[in-house]
């Protein structure tokens, strides 16, 4: 059972990274494994390696927690490969109500995250705030467009992962900013092994690095890391604001228009319907962000 729940949580990881402007991070961070994905990521490295060989593959395997990070692994994967065309058709078809879910997600993963918090003190409001402004900037910046080479879909893997593994600090919506979201989900959905390798191989380079640095800061300055992650989470928002006027278009892998820049504007209240759903999709995401702790922190799920 305890495996079966990891492997649910990576479903939901995945799902989210799908997404631009929610993070896989977030949810591991909601679901209680963040620490011990980073402190895992971080275990493989030389050492690794030395007990592989002195002590053989079985203590090697617990040394960095390789079941751990196996089944978490297979639930991303799984909902990437799945869900890839049904978060692209609801983006396409229910944009609104998609965006209200996550903006709901969000809000509530701030405030559990906040709760984590254990001094609220002058700099950890500074924190609080750098992470709102540097995510808020984030959000509304205009998307570039870089050339889908594979030197370019190397260093994307690599920042991607990065902003992935961060709470409020989407993978996906870097990729957008990059002009590289739409080459990636279409080798994705079309399983062009190459693209998809590519960016694997820059993904693990990121991941390495990045996690060990991650890890040190959460482990040293807890308080400091949980308000910047709370305001990062906070200024993301910008991005999953549901009601958004497009002000230019780009072309997509299949040659059709799509948005390409976009500037957040208030709901047209003649349609009460709408902002109904949109009102309840939020809660059901506020929701799902407090059963998910309560599952997360129930005995038998350790």
């Amino acid at each position: 059972m305890k495996y079966l729940w990891l492997y649910l949580k990576g479903i939901a990881m995945g799902s989210a990274d799908v997404v631009p402007g929610v993070s896989g991070g977030t949810i591991a961070f909601i679901t209680g494994i963040y620490t011990e994905l980073l402190d895992s990521i971080k275990s493989v490295n030389i050492n690794a390696l030395i007990i592989l060989f002195k002590q053989g593959p079985k203590a090697a395997w617990q040394a960095i927690n390789g079941t751990f990070l196996l089944v978490l692994l297979l639930g991303i994967l799984s909902a990437i490969l799945t869900l890839a065309k049904v978060i692209h058709y609801l983006l396409d078809h229910q944009a609104i109500l998609l965006w209200s879910f996550f903006f709901g997600l969000i809000l509530a993963s701030s405030l559990h995250m906040a709760k984590q918090i254990k001094l609220w003190q002058g700099k950890t409001y500074i924190a609080l705030l750098i992470g709102a402004l540097c995510a808020g900037f984030i959000s509304i910046a205009s998307p570039s467009g870089i050339e889908a080479s594979y030197l370019n879909i190397f260093f994307a893997g690599s920042i991607a992962i990065c902003a992935m593994i961060l709470p409020g600090i989407s993978g996906s919506f870097i990729l957008l900013l990059m002009g590289l979201y739409a080459p990636v989900l279409a080798a994705v959905k079309g399983l062009q092994l190459d693209i998809m390798l590519i960016f694997a191989l820059g993904a693990v380079l990121g991941l390495m690095l990045f996690s060990r640095l991650l890890s040190w800061l959460l482990h040293h300055y807890q308080d400091l890391m949980f308000s910047l992650l709370t305001g990062f989470m906070l200024g993301a928002l910008l991005k999953v604001w549901p009601w958004k006027e497009t002000i230019s278009f780009r072309l997509n892998s299949k040659g059709l228009e799509v948005p390409f820049e976009q500037l957040n504007r208030l709901p047209e209240w003649v349609n009460n319907d709408q902002i109904m759903w949109a009102c309840l999709m939020a809660c059901i995401g506020f929701g799902c962000v407090f059963l998910l702790e309560k599952i997360s922190n129930h005995p038998g799920n350790d």
